[in-house]
């Protein structure tokens, strides 16, 4: 029997729509934060997003299993999973800084067939089907055009970690600094594709993510026509912990001076 994904899609609107407006209602008010590592914070409000998120995903799939970035890991059918990032961007969030959003995907066989992404304070919601497009607000999304990596404009962000891993994309982002006309680091992957996808960004590159960061929002850049590998050009999928996406035309560009190849030659 197969899925009807329009009512997966239909589903994770409603999802992130409600979790999302629960986010912006109480945007105004600080929320209690809590620390899972050094710089790594938590709020009472990424719980009761999840919260949000699990009761309507799982009034309407009982069956399916669901892993959410807040210790959610609800084991039913293996074949059938929602991911979900209820809060991304929350030190954004908790510093009353307008850049977050939800981010819900649907995987099935550990293809991602759906995902939405809602960012509430403008009201932006991305979603996508396999094979059908992805839209912001009903309108088809496309990727940029850009060809000249002196012209584009990226983003990036930086691992929890970096004040004890040397592994923290400080070298990669110098590299990037002085080949490229700007790099925004806005505090949200989720968000960071999906504006890629949109033809706002031409590139985007981070390590250390986690499958809840990017599974809707590569399936957007996918179905607006860009690219997607790890840091050696392989395949991407939401289990690796590196990304490159780009407007596909400036993708190799990037990849020399990932592999630390002068002027990206």
């Amino acid at each position: 029997m197969s899925l009807d994904y329009k009512k997966i899609l239909s589903v994770a609107k409603t999802a992130a729509l409600q979790a999302g407006n629960y986010l912006k209602e109480n945007f105004e008010d600080k929320p209690k934060i809590e620390f899972k590592g050094e710089i790594d914070l938590i709020t009472e409000r990424d719980r009761k997003s999840q919260e949000i998120v699990y009761n309507i995903i799982h009034d309407n799939f009982k069956d399916h299993s669901i892993l959410g970035e807040e210790g959610m890991n609800i084991k039913n059918k293996e074949e059938f999973l929602w991911i979900v990032d209820p809060l991304d961007g929350t030190t954004n969030y908790a510093h009353s800084l307008p850049y977050y959003c939800v981010s819900i995907a649907f995987e099935e066989n550990k293809e991602t067939k759906a995902g939405v992404v809602f960012n509430p304070m403008l009201n932006e919601l991305f979603w996508a089907i396999k094979g059908e497009g992805a839209y912001l607000n009903g309108k088809r999304l496309k990727v940029s055009k850009e060809f000249d990596l002196n012209k584009s404009l990226l983003a990036t962000g930086f691992p929890y970690d970096l004040r004890e891993s040397s592994v923290n994309n400080l070298e990669y982002f110098t590299r990037f600094l002085f080949k490229v006309q700007a790099i925004r680091r806005c505090g949200s992957a989720a968000l960071d594709l999906a504006y890629l996808a949109a033809g706002i960004y031409d590139g985007f590159w981070e390590l250390k993510l986690n499958p809840w960061d990017t599974a809707a929002s590569a399936l957007f850049v996918e179905e607006a026509g860009g690219t997607l590998t790890d840091f050696k050009g392989n395949p991407y999928n939401p289990y690796l912990k590196e990304c490159l996406a780009t407007n596909g035309i400036i993708h190799n560009q990037m990849l020399d001076i990932l592999k630390g190849k002068k002027d990206g030659k």
